[in-house]
């Protein structure tokens, strides 16, 4: 139920890589991603942060079911479309760095970035209209991660300000146009697509719905935009998190629970799943049939109050993620697994599949607790083997290859 991200596939040696052993992200840009412990600490913590977003899309796959209950229960829950959304922002920060972080490339250089952004997009559009050709038993991202890459592209040359301000509108507007589209079409279509089928799957069906999930690219580019040298900015970043993450998920506590008939109605369409809608999926994929789902803020009910929590908790994640590597220089030796599956995590996300396949699991999620932390073991031992001979992951290596075709745009 999430993605991987095909940012980190530009490695470059640096002072990230002769203090931790593992490659730094790609395309930094300025001295300030070259020189310092902040700049060290900043790079790391992104690779965390996918890292961990890695691991939430295996629990999400091959974890237990959340209705197991329990505290394995309550965080297989958490990893339910949260992890995506972390990728999701993971994204926009990625398109920031490629095309230049604190100033836009321009002339050649600002087409060849461009360029660059383009074919990571088809290779991931096709990727993922492959893996999902295969019938797997949970939902494929990449293509959809791939036409996230393409929406948000004209926006590469914006300010943070005006990034901030589209990705609220987005937030606020998007959401509704996607109410609308379903009670034309029917409503019924959604959730059952794959996402692969057609261009019109891809922007308003299946699992990640571009339209309402391209809020959060547009966020991660807002971030990309900020000096996260700075620990005030990531203080800052943090604590705006929290903020979000509270408007979103306890505006629609309060929602469901003062408008008139909201979860009587919803309670109807989505059985006892509707009283933790506010935050949990268990009420399931939306059918739009009552406008008491646009009080939802369940990670997968595509709403303005999901989009507004989901993104507050991938930016405070990010923002711990960053703070811990810099301020905490000890938290970096037994972080280093976890950065290292962070660093190639399209190669974790696509081998994924492999495993689901070899082990012919057939119901996700559903799997015993050993299943999940084989998955998690095997992937940290392959990317920290690997990470040591290696600058870039197999795929991130061949992602990087495809890319690097843009240097004969003139």
């Amino acid at each position: 139920m999430t993605q991987p991200s095909a940012g980190t596939a530009e490695k470059h040696p640096g002072i990230c890589a002769q203090r931790s052993r593992l490659p730094p992200p790609a395309d930094t840009a300025g001295p300030a991603h070259r020189t310092g412990s902040a700049s060290a600490g900043r790079l790391l913590g992104v690779d965390l942060a996918r890292g961990l977003a890695v691991f939430g899309m295996y629990a999400a796959h091959v974890g237990p079911r959340p209705s197991a209950g329990g505290a394995i229960g309550f965080l297989m829950e958490l990893s339910h479309g949260r992890a995506s959304a972390l990728f999701a922002l993971l994204a926009g920060f990625t398109v920031v760095v490629i095309t230049g972080r604190s100033t836009p490339k321009t002339g050649v250089a600002g087409r060849q970035a461009v360029a660059k952004v383009v074919i990571r997009a088809a290779v991931l559009v096709a990727a993922g209209t492959a893996l999902a050709m295969t019938d797997p038993p949970v939902d494929v991202i990449l293509a959809f991660y791939g036409v996230y890459f393409l929406l948000v592209l004209p926006l590469h040359r914006l300010r943070a300000g005006q990034l901030a301000l589209i990705a609220t509108a987005a937030a606020i507007v998007f959401p509704q146009v996607l109410y609308a589209l379903a009670q034309m079409t029917g409503g019924s279509g959604y959730g059952n697509q794959n996402g692969a089928d057609d261009v019109f799957a891809l922007l308003v069906g299946g699992s990640y719905p571009a339209i309402t999930w391209v809020p959060f690219v547009i966020a991660g580019m807002t971030v990309g935009r900020l000096d996260l040298a700075r620990t005030a900015v990531r203080v800052r970043l943090a604590v705006a998190g929290v903020c979000l993450a509270v408007v979103g998920h306890g505006g629609s506590w309060l929602a469901l629970r003062f408008v008139p008939g909201a979860a009587r109605a919803l309670a109807d369409v989505a059985g006892p799943g509707a009283a933790s809608a506010w935050w949990s999926d268990s009420a399931g994929y939306p059918t739009y049939d009552t406008p008491a789902w646009l009080l939802a803020a369940s990670p997968h009910s595509e709403t303005t109050l999901s989009i507004v929590g989901g993104t507050g908790v991938a930016i405070a994640v990010l923002a711990l993620c960053l703070m811990a590597v810099d301020t905490v220089p000890r938290l970096r030796a037994p972080a280093r697994p976890v950065i290292a599956v962070g660093s190639m995590s399209l190669t974790a996300y696509v081998l994924h599949f492999g495993g689901i396949w070899l082990l012919d699991i057939e119901e996700a999620p559903g799997s015993p607790m050993p299943v999940l932390l084989g998955f998690v073991g095997a992937a940290t031992v392959f990317a920290v083997i690997w990470s040591r001979f290696f600058r870039r992951g197999p795929l991130e290596w061949l992602v990087y290859r495809v890319a690097n075709l843009a240097r004969y745009v003139p």
